[in-house]
Parts: structure tokens; sequence; C-alpha cells
């Protein structure tokens, strides 16, 4: 367009100079020269157009790269997280399943422990007669089997010297217990309020306690019951099963127990081998 307009305004000057050009061809001449320069002002104009729409089309590619990136690092750690997260949860259901069994053989062994006690209740109430059964209460509670002996069978009153009537029953009770060697015995006595007077015993405390210790070294000395299964304890009379009020409530206060119990040592095995729980990774999730 430049080169166009050069040519004509060259034919113009040469027309001008020669003195040939008509006024006519003059005007026709300066017109195409306009229209000429218009057209060009309009492409610059389109060219100016154009390149704006250009800036602005790459600036949009460019934040649509980098919202791409953006979304890209985001997918990226939501994966890494999910995959965190498996592993946790993975973890954390090894952790209850290892609960659950352990729990599982915590009630295997109480039940198994429980059904051994009813056993051995069962076997010492067949093992004694009518006559017998009149002064021996056993019952099974909470997982303890429990021989109540009444006080006028195993002694005379004040005494702690054993009768030789208590001797039949002792001794069948101490069949039972060398049957079940892995069970404790705990020798309880128990007294009503009445206050005693006797120049060997100073109160209730003391007599329960003779009472129950001349059954444990019964048990041991005559009946041969391995010693470090015994206990003897006296509760005097401050453990009393019926009302001190009555002659038949102090009667039946007026009471030695026998108390086998299971022993812990499975329990606690079972409790050391418990496992273990990371509360931190639980935390996480």
């Amino acid at each position: 367009m430049k080169a166009k307009g050069l040519i004509m305004a060259a034919s113009v000057a040469m027309l001008t100079l020669s003195g040939c050009v008509s006024h006519k061809k003059y005007n026709l001449l300066e017109a195409d020269y306009n229209a000429s320069q218009v057209a060009l002002a309009e492409s610059r104009t389109k060219v100016a157009s154009l390149e704006s729409l250009l800036a602005q089309a790459r600036k949009n590619n460019q934040e649509l790269k980098d919202n791409y990136a953006a979304l890209q690092r985001t997918l990226d750690q939501s994966i890494m997280t999910n995959q965190s997260g498996n592993v946790n949860i993975s973890k954390l259901v090894d952790e209850i399943n290892a609960s659950n069994n352990y729990i599982k053989r915590l009630v295997e062994a109480k039940s198994k422990s429980d059904s051994l006690l009813m056993v051995l209740s069962n076997n010492l109430t067949r093992s004694l007669d009518t006559s017998e059964l009149k002064d021996v209460d056993v019952k099974v509670l909470k997982g303890v089997v429990y021989i109540s002996l009444a006080d006028n069978m195993l002694f005379k009153s004040g005494s702690y010297e054993i009768s030789s009537k208590a001797m039949d029953i002792l001794d069948k009770i101490a069949k039972i217990i060398k049957d079940y060697n892995n069970y404790s015995v705990l020798v309880e006595g128990n007294t009503d309020n009445v206050p005693i007077s006797r120049t060997n015993i100073r109160n209730n405390w003391d007599l329960s306690a003779l009472r129950a210790s001349s059954v444990v070294q019964v048990l041991q000395n005559k009946f041969g019951v391995d010693p470090q299964r015994l206990t003897a304890s006296g509760r005097g009379e401050y453990n009393p099963v019926a009302t001190n009020a009555t002659p038949e409530g102090r009667q039946l206060n007026r009471r030695t127990q026998i108390i086998i119990t299971p022993s812990l040592d499975q329990f606690m095995d079972l409790i050391d081998k418990a496992p273990d729980t990371d509360s931190s990774q639980a935390t996480k999730l």
C-alpha cells in the first residue's frame, strides 16, 4: 500500500510538471490515494485488534495451564492422602480383629473356668449325704465356689478346736480341692456380734481368724492339701449375712466359708498378651 501511494504521488508530480494532466484525472488520482489511506488505516486497526485478541487468548491459555497444574497437584495430594488413609484403615481393621480374638480367648477362658467350677460344686454336693448337706451350703456366685460350714457343726461354742463330726466333711472337701489343683482356696472365719470372753481370745476378730487357721491346718496336715494354695482370714462380726437381733440370724452369721477361686495365672497371661493399639494411627483417621 505504501509503494502504491508513492507511485501515484510520483505520477501526479510528473503529470503536473509536464503540464499534460487534466484537472479531472488529478481528482481521480487524489480520490484513489485517499481511499488507499483509509484502507490502510482500517487494516492497521484490524491488525491491532487481532494482536489484542491474540494476547488475551495467550493470557487465557496460561491461566488454563496454571489451573490444570493446580488441579493436578490437588489430585496427586488426594491420591497420596487416600493411599495413606487406606493404610491406616487397614491397620485399624487388623487391630480390631486382634482385639476381637483376644476378647474371644478371655471369654473362652472364663467360660471354661465357670464350667469347671460348676462341675466342682456338683461333685462336692454329690459326695455329701443328706445329713451333711444340712450343715453345708454350696453355691457358685460370680465365678467363685462358696462352701459355707455351720459353726455348730465345726466347733464348740466359743472354741476354735474342730469337732470330730466335721472331719468327715472336711475330708470330702479336701478330696475335691485336690482334684482341682489349679484353684486357690481361701478359708474365711465369721462370727456374730456377741462379745467373747476367753483368756486366750481377745475378741471376735481373734476367734474368726483362729477358726479359719484351724480349718486350714486340718486341710494341710490331715488331708494333704498343698499349703501354698491355702489362705486363712478372719472377718470377725463385720461380714454378716443375717440380722444379729435374733438367735436364728446370729447362728447364720457364725460360719466358716471355704472359698474356691480359679487361678488368675491364665487370665494374667492373657492380659500380658493383650494386643497393642497405636492410638496415634487412630487419631490420624
